[in-house]
């Protein structure tokens, strides 16, 4: 049996998860995430004198967060599944950070001194916020599970487990060659999150002209192109 040849770095035209829908559609609010910012950075550059203390802390957000996204997807091409994961982590706060702004404009003033540790509301406290009411405890389960990824639990490690050669199991310290449904999660979760941090684009710059995101088609996890 000829033993697959792994090329050092993959391409566009060549990507292990190639053609699966939640890689489409990542790619699709990418695009769309892009053109926004760019959108963004060109109309506050106009208006820089005139800018409120939301829209200067959501200058230097919002592209933090599309650029998280985007190492994101390079981790997804090159198939490094597990630290791909790890990044969702940082997308998901910066949605959050910039949501919890935009609907408590009066804590701007605290993410302005440094967004203190003990001063800051928690992480689960900010995402209820951004899902629209949803329990705390509930947005804490989300938290607790990147947490684990981050910090390197136990809970994390199956996460990076994969089936040697032989049959026998292994943790993988590079690429994750075959592994849709992890490709699955990575690419879902991060597009979901990085269509709340460009809807705050609209949000928080209502006169720079963002367009409304792409209309989401059902993900079966395979076909596209």
């Amino acid at each position: 049996m000829q033993r697959r040849v792994i090329p050092p770095l993959f391409t566009p035209d060549n990507e292990p998860y190639l053609g699966r829908d939640t890689v489409l559609w990542f790619d699709r609010i990418i695009c769309w995430s892009m053109e926004s910012n760019t959108q963004v950075a060109a109309w506050t550059r106009r208006n820089s004198k005139t800018l409120t203390p939301l829209q200067r802390a959501a200058c230097q957000i919002l592209p933090q967060g599309v650029g998280i996204a985007l190492s994101i997807r390079e981790l997804i091409r090159q198939a490094y599944l597990f630290s791909a994961l790890i990044l969702v982590r940082s997308l998901i706060e910066r949605a959050a950070v910039v949501s919890y702004l935009d609907t408590n404009p009066s804590a701007v003033s605290e993410w302005e001194n440094g967004w203190r540790y003990r001063e800051r509301p928690k992480l689960a406290t900010m995402l209820a916020s951004m899902a629209g009411g949803v329990p705390v405890a509930e947005a804490q389960k989300i938290c607790d599970a990147h947490n684990h990824m981050v910090h390197g639990d136990p809970l994390s490690c199956s996460n990076n487990l994969i089936t040697l050669s032989d049959g026998a199991a292994g943790y993988a310290s590079g690429k994750i060659l075959n592994n849709p449904k992890l490709c699955d999660e990575v690419a879902m979760e991060s597009q979901c999150y990085l269509v709340v941090l460009s809807g705050r684009m609209s949000s928080i710059f209502p006169d720079a002209g963002v367009q409304s995101a792409p209309e989401k088609q059902e993900a079966n996890g395979s076909g596209g192109g």
